[in-house]
């Protein structure tokens, strides 16, 4: 398994927030242990929320706090998309600043969070990330609006009934119900190619409702019981 997909794994897997042993993520992505401790730390220095350390365990956390400020998960996502945004962009001094901030950001993070220096910045293998702000508007009205979408990528393309998005450090997520496979799908933001709006809206139907896609996510990542 390619390193980003195993990542992308790794977040599916510690979404639902449960506490995971290293060695059973290590059986679960198929890797040792020394591998899988770099792809923790890689997550946690790529502003992923994960909490944990080595010989206890890892699992996701979703709260964000600044001091005198409370956030919600929302509200961070778009500090960093727009930090993220000028820290790339071609003014230096815009860009400088926006690490400085980043930075002093950090410096006031709980210590999960803190821990994750340079949040906003930091080198990992989802650096391509940026491809899917421009797609993030359309996906967010489709999810609140129930609108059935076309999505082009890799070369396939598919005709989702957008679920939800989920926000990874610099890893956008969507998660929909495919009528093209007849089946869920959880796709990165940043690989799509292209999206458009099909005039029909949805309802949710037993098995293909957000939920059914939590349960189905769960048991695709789930450990075979040895006999």
């Amino acid at each position: 398994m390619a390193r980003k997909d195993r990542l992308f794994s790794l977040i599916q897997i510690l979404r639902d927030g449960n506490l995971y042993r290293a060695c059973d993520l290590a059986g679960l992505v198929k890797v040792s242990l020394r591998t899988l401790y770099r792809d923790m730390d890689t997550l946690i220095a790529s502003g992923v929320p994960v909490r944990g350390e080595r010989g206890v365990g890892y699992q996701i956390t979703a709260a964000y706090t600044l001091p005198a400020l409370n956030l919600t998960k929302t509200e961070l996502e778009a500090l960093h998309l727009g930090l993220a945004a000028v820290g790339e962009s071609d003014d230096n001094e815009l860009a400088i600043a926006a690490k400085a901030l980043s930075h002093r950001i950090d410096g006031v993070l709980p210590e999960d969070r803190a821990a994750a220096s340079g949040w906003s910045f930091a080198t990992y293998p989802f650096a391509d990330a940026a491809r899917g702000f421009q797609h993030m508007p359309k996906l967010r009205q489709a999810v609140r609006a129930r609108q059935k979408m076309q999505v082009t990528l890799g070369g396939a393309t598919y005709n989702l009934r957008p679920l939800a998005l989920d926000y990874w450090g610099r890893l956008w997520t969507l998660a929909a119900w495919s009528e093209t496979i007849n089946g869920f799908v959880a796709l990165r933001v940043d690989q799509i190619d292209s999206l458009d709006a099909l005039p029909a809206a949805f309802v949710d139907e037993p098995g293909k409702t957000f939920v059914d896609y939590l349960d189905w996510n769960k048991a695709r990542h789930r450990r075979p019981k040895t006999p």
